[in-house]
């Protein structure tokens, strides 16, 4: 089992920045990517930000430029530092992990919300 707990989201005005953080524990071991998703309300869960295969790494264009995925490989923790945060990227930020045997997990969540 992999557990995965998000912390650092809140509440921000257009234009201002937040750093999320994801704590790994349990068994980290043969994770083949690690990311961040969101979901806002009335949509599905989308793809913001990952890590594949260790250094390898994937963003929405819609946050290009602005976001960007980091990892401390030493606290087994992952981050994502938020830039210029716009209304449209309200919503809850999930942390995932994805092991190479195809089995995921899923952390709780994190309530982002940028007011215009």
């Amino acid at each position: 089992q992999v557990q995965l707990a998000e912390s650092g989201g809140g509440l921000v005005q257009a234009g201002g920045s937040l750093r999320l953080s994801c704590a790994a524990s349990g068994s980290i071991v043969n994770i083949v990517a690690m990311g961040w998703y969101r979901q806002a309300p009335g949509k599905q869960r989308e793809l913001v930000a990952r890590f594949i295969g260790g250094t390898s790494t994937n963003y929405a264009d819609s946050v290009k430029g602005r976001f960007t995925i980091s990892r401390d490989n030493a606290k087994n923790t992952l981050y994502l530092q938020m830039n210029s945060l716009k209304p449209e990227d309200t919503g809850v930020y999930f942390c995932s992990a994805l092991r190479t045997s195809g089995l995921g997990y899923w952390g709780q969540g994190t309530q982002v919300t940028v007011s215009s």
